[in-house]
């Protein structure tokens, strides 16, 4: 692994590490944030509630005794796939947490006495030195009718990075496990200038990864459909091939932006590669690691 890509290394700028599925280490100044941590190996299954169970067909590019020193958590919900018993075990229980209250309230009663639940719209912030960054839940939701209601809340996030008290210097935007719904329409009316966007994809269905099953989380033309509403500088894929129960491969996604005309405002990142994130007018596009 080449030297931008160890997360160990000083922070340059605005980064983001691929650890895979939907977990990744955003940093920005003195700030390190991990998202929705997943770190089971191949052929360990996660638990995702009312019996069901899917295997995981890759390895993270990273143990959770590998990670550097945290500033906090987000997690957009309470699934197997997002916070499993590996993280649970290695992860400081002082740790901030950012997450649902259905997810706070489960986490406290494990001993994770950083944990903070956001209602849709409210905000939490965390400061490391001089870098700051607000934390405000946005609409997700799992699935549709019934089924909505065997599944966790689920939330979305955007992370506002500052530094020494001035003005916003970069927005992230992570989508969660959501599909497209009418509420998200709101997201660029609050916010209308977002410099990344990092996707939740997959076409994830149940039954597992059955094509006619119904869909929880975003296939490639939602996926699309939303980079196109919120508009981003950049937008990262993730969520797309580490379980069987996806079924929208990375692939489906790339042919999909690219058939829109808005291929190059994407950037593709392996496990273990490292993307630069846009800052205010810095769009940088070059991707340190390999890509698919």
């Amino acid at each position: 692994m080449s030297l931008p890509d160890r997360p160990d290394a000083p922070p340059r700028g605005a980064s983001l590490f691929f650890i895979g599925n939907a977990t990744t280490l955003i940093r920005f100044g003195e700030l390190t944030l991990l998202t929705d941590p997943n770190f089971l190996h191949a052929g360990q299954h996660a638990y995702l509630g009312h019996g069901l169970t899917s295997r995981r067909l890759t390895d993270p590019a990273l143990d959770v005794t590998e990670l550097p020193p945290l500033d906090g958590v987000v997690l957009s919900h309470l699934h197997g796939d997002h916070w499993d018993r590996v993280a649970q075990r290695g992860l400081d229980r002082a740790l901030p947490v950012v997450t649902t209250p259905h997810a706070r309230t489960k986490l406290q009663r494990r001993g994770f006495s950083g944990a903070a639940g956001l209602a849709t719209w409210e905000s939490t912030t965390l400061t490391h030195g001089a870098t700051s960054v607000r934390i405000t839940a946005l609409p997700g939701r799992h699935a549709t009718g019934w089924v909505r209601h065997l599944l966790p809340p689920v939330m979305g996030s955007m992370l506002e990075f500052s530094t020494g008290g001035g003005p916003v210097e970069m927005r992230v935007y992570l989508s969660g496990d959501t599909l497209l719904i009418d509420d998200l329409a709101e997201i660029p009316h609050r916010f209308p200038a977002v410099d990344n966007g990092v996707l939740h994809l997959g076409g994830t269905r149940i039954p597992a990864g059955l094509r006619r099953g119904l869909m929880v989380t975003m296939d490639a033309v939602q996926g699309a459909d939303l980079m196109q509403l919120i508009d981003p500088t950049v937008t990262i894929p993730v969520h797309f091939d580490d379980y069987p129960v996806f079924t929208s491969p990375l692939s489906d996604f790339r042919d999909e932006v690219r058939r829109r005309g808005v291929l190059d405002r994407v950037r593709f990142v392996e496990r273990g590669g490292t993307v630069p994130l846009a800052v205010r007018g810095d769009v940088r596009g070059d991707v340190q690691g390999t890509t698919p």
